[in-house]
């Protein structure tokens, strides 16, 4: 398919208020967004009416008094996808949620409702949880090792997967004359017995309307990647630029072949924010204006969420970025170590460091025209498929809406109308076959 031919896909996330760790504060900022369901009502109405892929929820498990303000008090993401999911029509619907603190069937149970629910326009996106505070909330001693998480992972995925294809797509008969109510052949018991689970199945949810829910995978690491070219349908990931973007696309690209499976049957997504203005410096004051919202004491606390909640106040805040060996691997691994590489090749001091991260530079700053051009560049480069993107003010998300989006339609690389009715048939994916049947067939032929 030739770069012209392909179409940019866009995600929206959905996580409190627009902005950074003190946005909450801004005179335009709703405080309670991330426990307002009618401020979400509102964004996801406003995605969708700009044919936008799909809604991303970020989560967590564990919080502490210094985490980030809308961490504290915000929505269960299958909870919240669900009331959204009757209100809107086309739009997908992405949670997060971790393969480290639940349970195989529970969580096919869960997407595979949410996916009917839906109409087929579900994704989960799995995640490990970073935050070694988590085990602390689920009975559990220790928080397992980075690599470790990623090895459950991929057989936690492997059972779903085997849930999820527990029945064909026309099982289900409901023949009310002879009264059959099932095809039996075409159910499908799963009887896994692995290192980490043994679930027998079948589960007691029909097959998702899409064949399967989308599976996301969020992360760069090594493990993340591997993780992602095995199991995923998209990636969610960020790089600085587009050399950097388009060799990791590359990267996970090839890993898929070595996997057996098509380079194309992956979207990877850069996670962006944006800030818009009249000119490039109205959005540079808008930026700066929400930059100044956070106290140096709230930047140390927000740095030190990324290294397991560390306490960088005991550190001189303007010598160079403390010396912390390998703190942070077991947590946000790929984070970690570009915030410390960054620190160390840039000669930054920590209260630099803390400051940056805390309100990093927009992705994508300036007027409606430069970050629409910006957006195309990327994309036409192949450094990426689509972004998923959050406002860098609070009402950022808004003006890409009003004024970025019709730009991109116009040049031809953005839909003016949904493709289809489901979020696999709007990325462009391919529909997964049902692997028992698939094994059925293959025994009626032999």
């Amino acid at each position: 398919m030739s770069q012209t031919q392909r179409q940019l896909r866009l995600g929206a996330i959905i996580q409190g208020v627009s902005g950074n760790m003190s946005a909450w504060r801004h005179p335009d900022a709703v405080a309670d967004a991330s426990i307002n369901v009618d401020y979400v009502l509102d964004l996801a109405r406003k995605a969708e009416q700009a044919k936008i892929d799909f809604l991303f929820v970020a989560d967590g498990l564990y919080i502490t008094p210094q985490s980030i303000p809308y961490f504290l008090n915000r929505f269960e993401p299958i909870t919240l996808l669900s009331a959204l999911a009757l209100v809107t029509q086309k739009i997908g619907l992405v949670a997060t949620l971790s393969t480290s603190y639940s349970e195989p069937f529970t969580v096919a149970r869960q997407f595979a409702s949410l996916d009917h629910l839906s109409h087929g326009r579900t994704g989960w996106n799995v995640v490990t949880s970073p935050l070694e505070g988590s085990a602390k909330n689920f009975s559990r001693a220790t928080h397992p090792e980075h690599d470790e998480r990623y090895r459950v992972a991929s057989e936690y995925l492997q059972v779903v997967k085997g849930l999820w294809d527990s029945w064909e797509q026309d099982a289900f008969v409901r023949d009310k004359a002879s009264g059959q109510f099932f095809d039996a052949d075409k159910l499908h018991t799963l009887n896994h017995k692995g290192k980490y689970f043994a679930v027998q199945g079948p589960l007691n949810v029909g097959r998702s309307p899409q064949g399967r829910p989308i599976v996301f995978q969020a992360g760069a690491s090594e493990a993340g990647k591997a993780f992602a070219a095995e199991a995923a349908d998209a990636i969610y990931t960020r790089q600085e630029t587009i050399e950097e973007a388009r060799a990791f696309r590359e990267d996970v690209r090839r890993r898929l072949v070595a996997r057996g499976r098509e380079a194309d049957d992956i979207r990877v997504f850069q996670g962006i924010s944006v800030i818009i203005g009249d000119s490039e410096e109205e959005a540079e004051q808008r930026y700066q204006q929400t930059a100044e919202l956070v106290t140096i004491d709230k930047a140390l606390e927000y740095l030190g969420r990324y290294f397991e909640h560390h306490d960088f106040s005991q550190y001189a805040l303007d010598e160079p970025f403390p010396e912390i060996g390998g703190l942070g691997e077991n947590s946000f691994r790929s984070t970690t170590d570009k915030i410390k590489h960054n620190a160390r090749e840039r000669g930054l001091t920590l209260r630099q460091a803390a400051l940056e991260e805390a309100t990093p530079r927009p992705s994508f700053l300036g007027s409606a025209q430069q970050v629409a051009d910006g957006l195309a560049e990327w994309f036409l480069a192949g450094a990426t498929d689509g972004f998923i993107v959050r406002g860098g003010t609070p009402n950022a998300f808004d003006d890409f809406v009003e004024q970025v989006i019709p730009l991109l339609q116009a040049r031809g690389i953005y839909r003016t109308e949904y493709e289809g009715d489901t979020l696999r048939e709007n990325l462009g994916l391919p529909e997964p076959e049902n692997q028992f049947a698939a094994q059925r067939g293959q025994q009626i032929v032999a």
